[in-house]
């Protein structure tokens, strides 16, 4: 089984910028990557109260004065409030990255199909943000449903707006309007190549990028032309490196059971007998990792210790073995169209909610055949979120703030493969 490649790490001085934050999941991986946050931007209060207790500098918009722009060393600003009220321009030229995941709530298919849009739509700020500091490069993430056939003219829409961001509307135009003059200037026109974004989306499950979590998800990014980008190289850094078909050969050949003494026989007999065995190990297994499962990241993952099992189930404030959030939640329930997780496969996508959310997705089914909610912190692991990693709020507050995060592991791989590419394209254009 090949290795796990490690995500590129940006050189000294790469600076980023993130708005809609949210939890931090993908300013958490962009950090990671090694870029040098200046600003990051959050409107929800225990989102804001997370991100602030993991460092970041809270900031309240004044509308006078910009937020200051860190040193080398110094924490970001966190600048809590409405994106529309903040300002950019003191960041032109500076930004090495800009990254978001813009609301998808407004996404509707009877509002963009009459021609209309939600006021929520965070799209216009990214472009906004964009007009205003000239990153070199743009990360988007976003639910997949923006991939639905009835959806694409307008998701192409937002691309060919990324690609053209000083295109603007017009006051009162429709979207279809705009969308008819950014056409004709990309098929028509020469544009500034520094105000000329090339455009891609990358339909991704989280799974195949190491997250224990099937989460389907569509992210978008974009280089600014002038900059000279190898997309080839770009496309190959972010190629999925996990695959379920290679976790089923490990469980056929017992290297995931050896890494999982403890599980009963009959567990493991009910699991085997679900696969269909194979003469000899599948062509994408011998090329990809295994899936990571809700057992692995229960056993801990790239050194992780172990979360001890959760035995009390009384709502009281609690913690289990030095982690913070690890908390017994009572009253799950399993019902058809209600089905839990299940130990020994991803875990289902991790939902903004706690009670109610559709599907069973805050359950896990254990091996004794009983069940319960998972803890902040289980779900936290499910997100690749560090242990050390503070969420502030109400278990609801913090359910949300992961739900709605992008996963560490997937954010980091795209943020790494941005750095490396803007690195060697820099050291191609530079003379020798």
């Amino acid at each position: 089984m090949p290795p796990a490649e490690k995500p590129h790490v940006a050189k000294p001085g790469r600076t980023s910028v993130e708005l809609f934050a949210g939890g931090g999941g993908l300013a958490m991986a962009v950090e990671g990557a090694g870029f040098r946050p200046l600003l990051l931007n959050e409107f929800a209060r225990h989102a804001c109260e997370t991100l602030a207790a993991n460092g970041a500098k809270p900031h309240e918009l004044d509308g006078e004065r910009p937020p200051p722009v860190p040193a080398p060393g110094e924490r970001p600003p966190l600048v809590i409030g409405d994106v529309a009220k903040l300002d950019f321009d003191h960041l032109r030229g500076a930004v090495d990255l800009l990254a978001g995941g813009p609301p998808c709530q407004p996404f509707s298919l009877g509002g963009v199909a009459k021609g209309d849009e939600d006021g929520r739509n965070g799209f216009p700020h990214m472009f906004r943000a964009i007009r205003e500091m000239q990153p070199k490069s743009v990360i988007c993430e976003n639910v997949r449903g923006l991939l639905r056939p009835s959806f694409a003219p307008y998701f192409d829409y937002i691309k060919r707006e990324l690609a053209l961001p000083f295109e603007e509307r017009a006051d009162g135009g429709s979207w279809r309007d705009h969308d008819g003059v950014l056409r004709h200037m990309l098929e028509t026109a020469s544009v500034d190549p520094r105000e000329r974004y090339d455009v891609e989306h990358f339909p991704v499950n989280a799974a195949d990028y190491g997250v224990p979590q099937i989460r389907q998800r569509v992210i978008v990014v974009a280089f600014r032309r002038d900059v000279g980008v190898d997309w080839d190289r770009f496309r190959e850094l972010v190629r999925p490196r996990y695959s379920e078909a290679s976790l089923h050969d490990s469980m056929l050949d017992g290297s995931y059971w050896d890494r999982h003494r403890g599980v009963p026989d009959r567990v493991r007999r009910q699991i085997m007998a679900r696969l269909s065995l194979r003469p000899s190990p599948s062509p994408i297994a011998e090329r990809s990792l295994p899936w990571r499962t809700l057992r692995d990241a229960l056993a801990g993952i790239d050194g992780q210790r172990p979360l001890p099992a959760v035995t009390r189930l009384d709502r009281k404030e609690h913690n289990l073995g030095g982690f913070t959030d690890h908390i017994g939640w009572p009253d799950a329930r399993i019902y058809p169209g209600h089905t839990p997780n299940e130990l020994d496969r991803p875990a289902k996508t991790v939902k903004a909610g706690v009670h109610g959310v559709p599907g069973g997705e805050s359950v896990v089914l254990l091996d004794d055949r009983s069940h319960r909610y998972l803890t902040v912190r289980e779900t936290a692991r499910v997100m690749t979120f560090p242990d050390d990693w503070k969420l502030v709020g109400p278990r609801g507050e913090q359910m949300r703030q992961l739900g709605n995060a992008v996963p560490v592991a997937l954010g980091r791989t795209f943020a790494g493969a941005v750095s490396a590419v803007l690195d060697e394209a820099e050291t191609v254009r530079r003379p020798m």
